[in-house]
């Protein structure tokens, strides 16, 4: 049964006792009983990825295309119940939620017995159960230097004894696999307890990024630096079919545990007729995924209207207004069957500069005025109504509305758009005119030439425009290139980028999420900025270790301010995600948290062929 709606889909805010008081019930959230129906292979969901994925593995990657897929192969401990509302935690590879012990510093996770990795030569022909040690064993390649691994900061000065492995793996050129680490015992084949330095009542979140999969030493081991290529899980779905940067298929694994979708939760009576028509069904339902990497937002939209894609998860902003009037879906597409959805996911956007860099980057105070001058010269309210058609809101901080940690009364006006008093700024600090040429020189005399990155294509074409004119305003000379997007992730990691646009979705439904972006200790992994500020890192670890309270959210306050005030970022907007689907896609609701959640999706054939 489709829903049809225009209506954002609502995303109160997220009480962490309610997740703790829900516990008990854990085992009844997913019903592991014989299915009445077994998934179609003759059913097929096309979508779409704007983005190429990097990896497909799950400690590397850091993409939403690569995350999307790992999501879909690989078990984490824990996931978001497809429909609550509010987001609620449940077991997916634990046979219930862990048992959380010293107020939370210990953690004991059960693993359900009789899940099995899909097949492949690395186990000889034998069938490979997972168990608590695989988790185990994808836990510390976290920590495994040699990994690279985009999710380090999940697990960094959390782990007892984690660090201290990861210095030891630096120093001797190896990560010890089989050494002991306190912070993560197996206990026996289906138990595994971790043990963290301080407790923290957030990390079970941690246990649901979908990253956080467990992976088989064998496997691993087998393709060596080539796993990216050969996921291997005992998710609802494997990788049968894969062209790197242009076509992903996935098809139903056989193998595939017997369950069914059983609410952990309150449904907005919205979706209670999918709730309804998802009952007693074993997932997933449909039989293969395939994907296509369109770059292009025209190609997307016109592969939909096509009916080549069956649904975009994310409407592209170029075609805002041949598909929606005023927010809604246009009558002409509606009286199609199409359906829309609007998503208040939580995220934020800005653009970067790298503190490291010897043009922007620095936390002297001509520095930091020449990077305030930057931000007031850029006009977001332009960004919003032409580059994102109006379907954005401004930023006032890097934590978006609605999660744990937000504060709806503070109020930056720091990042305003303002360039007469720009050009004042950077007057009153050295950055002049000094040749004549209408363009600026550093206050020494030496060369002021910005270097802003971007993508190839028609949206960042669009963004390098606007930041022309507005840096051309104020006297700035801009300078711009482009890379992949996967290109320009490992390339800002390694510190190579001076300004970059980008952002962030909600992993988990707390502010530490976002704030870690700019934790000094993640430079090199997510904290793009290199931004690296001893205040602002000690207020982040202090909050790391508080219950979602007041207290907690006057340090996010604070540490607000100092973004606002040292400027690594220049904040834009939260942007409002619309997306579309053919009326033969069944099941399907967006979440605020996950992206892909092909496995509950229905694709109703006869009305796809026609009949």
């Amino acid at each position: 049964m489709t829903v049809v709606s225009s209506k954002p889909v609502p995303l109160f805010r997220f009480p962490f006792v309610a997740l703790f008081a829900a516990w008990p019930l854990a085992a009844l959230l997913f019903a592991y009983a014989l299915p009445a129906l077994a998934f179609d292979p003759a059913k097929t969901l096309r979508v779409a990825f704007s983005i190429a994925e990097t990896s497909f593995d799950p400690a590397f990657a850091t993409d939403a295309a690569s995350d999307g897929v790992i999501g879909s192969i690989f078990d984490a401990m824990l996931d978001y119940d497809y429909l609550a509302r509010p987001v609620k935690l449940v077991p997916r590879a634990l046979e219930a939620m862990p048992t959380a012990e010293e107020d939370g510093r210990s953690y004991i996770c059960r693993i359900r017995k009789g899940l099995f990795f899909t097949p492949d030569p690395a186990f000889k022909g034998k069938p490979r159960e997972l168990t608590a040690a695989d988790f185990a064993y994808s836990f510390k390649r976290m920590l495994d230097p040699a990994v690279k691994a985009g999710w380090l900061w999940l697990l960094e000065g959390k782990l007892e004894g984690g660090d201290e492995a990861r210095t030891k793996a630096v120093k001797t050129g190896k990560f010890d696999y089989d050494a002991p680490l306190p912070g993560l015992t197996v206990v026996d084949r289906y138990t595994l307890k971790i043990r963290l330095k301080k407790a923290d009542l957030r990390f079970p979140y941690v246990l649901a990024v979908q990253n956080m999969g467990a992976m088989a030493r064998e496997v691993v081991e087998a393709y060596g630096a080539d796993i990216g290529a050969h996921p291997v899980g005992t998710g609802p779905y494997l990788l049968s079919e894969y062209r790197r940067s242009a076509r992903i298929v996935l098809t139903a694994n056989p193998n595939f545990r017997a369950v069914s979708y059983v609410p952990a939760g309150p449904i907005p009576p919205a979706s209670q007729p999918v709730a309804d028509a998802l009952k007693g069904r074993k997932l997933p339902l449909a039989g293969r995924v395939e994907i296509t990497i369109m770059e292009e937002g025209q190609s997307r939209w016109l592969g939909f209207l096509n009916r080549e894609l069956d649904f975009l998860d994310i409407l592209p902003i170029d075609f805002t207004d041949q598909a929606l009037d005023n927010g809604n879906l246009r009558p002409n597409l509606a009286a199609q069957g199409i359906a829309h959805d609007v998503l208040l996911r939580p995220n934020t956007w800005w653009t970067y500069f790298n503190m490291k860099d010897p043009v922007v980057g620095g936390y002297t105070p001509e520095k930091i005025a020449l990077r305030r001058a930057i931000g007031m010269a850029y006009n977001v309210d332009e960004l919003i109504r032409v580059l994102q058609k109006g379907r954005a809101t401004p930023a006032n901080g890097p934590i978006p509305p609605d999660i744990a940690g937000f504060d709806p009364n503070l109020r930056t006006q720091a990042q305003i758009y303002d360039p007469a008093a720009s050009r004042l700024l950077l007057d009153r600090f050295g950055y002049k005119d000094r040749d004549g040429d209408s363009y600026r020189e550093m206050p020494d005399g030496k060369p002021l030439i910005l270097e802003r990155w971007s993508t190839p294509d028609s949206r960042g074409r669009q963004g390098d425009e606007l930041w022309k004119k507005n840096m051309d305003a104020i006297g700035l000379r801009t300078t711009f290139r482009q890379d992949r997007l996967p290109e320009l992730r490992k390339m800002a990691r390694l510190g190579k980028i001076q300004m970059r646009s980008d952002g962030w979705n909600g992993d988990y439904p707390d502010a530490e999420n976002f704030m870690q972006l700019l934790y000094g200790p993640n430079v090199g992994q997510e904290n793009n900025a290199q931004f690296d500020l001893p205040e602002y890192n000690r207020l982040f670890e202090q909050a790391r270790t508080m219950a979602d309270s007041p207290e907690r959210t006057k340090l996010f306050d604070r540490m607000t301010e100092i973004v606002i005030a040292y400027a690594p970022w220049r904040l834009t907007y939260h942007l409002l995600e619309d997306s579309v689907r053919h009326k033969w896609v069944r099941t399907y609701v967006p979440h605020p948290i996950r992206s892909e959640w092909w496995q509950y999706i229905d694709i109703d054939l006869a009305e796809r062929n026609g009949r």
